[in-house]
C-alpha cells in the first residue's frame, strides 16, 4: 500500500487510490519520468519495486539519490526527459510508467503526443501509465478567481496557452481522452484530483481539527464521479497498453 505520508495527503490521495492495486503484489520494472526528487519513486522502491527516475535536473537527482539512501533503498536515476526515454530504457521495457505533471511543460505542440508515443513504445504488452494532467476548466476558474480575467479568457480559448512556461499547458477531459487514444493506449479509468483542495484556505485546514483528514476523504469520494472531473485541477488516467 502506498505510505501514509501519501494516503493522507488530498493532492495525491486520489492518484495512490488508483495505483494501489497495481503496486500491491509482484515486483514491477517502474519508470518515473520527470521524478525529481523521487517522492513516488522512493514509496514504490520501498514495496520492491524496481524503479528508475528518468529526470532532466542533476540537482534533483542528487536530491533523489539521498533520498533513496536515507530510505533504505535502491532507485536508479538517469539525467534526460522524455524524448530519450527509448533509449534510456531500452529494450526490457517498463511494467509501469509514472508521468506525472511532465506533458504541460513540454514547449511543442506536437511535443505531448511525441511524449505518449515514447512511452508506449517502452512499456511492455499489459503494462500500465499512470498519466497526471493539469485540468484547463479549473485553471480558467481560479484565474478568474484571483481576478487575473484576461488570462483567464486566454486560456479558454487557446488549450495552448502557457505551453512550454511554468504554469503549463491545460487538457479538458475530453482532449485528454483524445491524446491518449491517439498513442495507442487504453483508458481503464479517469479519476478528478484535487477538486476541492486548492480551493480549501490552508489556514481552516490548520485550525480545524480533523479538516485536513476529511477533506482527503471528500477527495477521495468524488474522484470517480464525472461530474466532478470539471472541477478538478488534475486528471489522472490510468491507461493501458495492448
Amino acid at each position: 500500500m502506498a505510505s501514509t505520508a501519501t494516503r493522507d495527503n488530498p493532492r495525491t490521495a486520489a492518484v495512490w487510490d488508483a495505483l494501489d492495486p497495481l503496486v500491491t503484489g509482484e515486483p514491477l520494472d517502474v519508470v518515473d519520468i520527470g521524478g525529481g526528487t523521487g517522492g513516488s519513486a522512493v514509496r514504490l522502491a520501498g514495496l520492491g519495486h524496481r524503479v528508475r527516475v528518468v529526470d532532466p535536473s542533476p540537482d534533483a537527482l542528487a536530491a533523489l539519490d539521498r533520498r533513496a539512501r536515507e530510505a533504505g533503498v535502491a532507485v536508479h536515476g538517469q539525467q534526460g526527459d522524455v524524448s530519450d526515454l527509448v533509449d534510456l530504457v531500452g529494450p526490457d521495457g517498463a511494467d509501469l510508467v509514472l508521468c506525472h505533471g511532465v506533458l504541460e511543460v513540454l514547449p511543442g505542440p506536437d511535443d505531448a503526443s511525441r511524449g505518449l508515443d515514447a512511452v508506449r513504445a517502452v512499456l511492455r504488452a499489459g503494462g500500465h501509465l499512470s498519466l497526471l494532467l493539469a485540468q484547463r476548466h479549473a485553471a480558467v476558474v481560479a484565474r478568474a478567481m484571483a481576478g487575473h480575467f484576461a488570462d483567464a479568457r486566454r486560456l479558454l480559448d487557446d488549450p495552448g496557452a502557457g505551453a512550454g512556461t511554468r504554469t503549463g499547458r491545460r487538457w479538458t477531459h475530453a482532449e485528454a481522452l483524445d491524446l491518449v487514444a491517439a498513442a495507442g493506449l487504453d483508458v481503464e479509468e479517469v479519476r478528478a484530483v484535487r477538486a476541492f483542495t486548492d480551493l480549501v484556505p490552508g489556514s481552516l485546514l490548520d485550525q480545524e481539527s480533523g479538516a485536513a483528514a476529511s477533506l482527503v476523504e471528500l477527495e477521495r469520494a468524488v474522484a470517480l464521479r464525472p461530474e466532478y472531473v470539471p472541477l478538478a485541477a488534475q486528471l489522472h488516467l490510468l491507461c493501458r497498453s495492448a
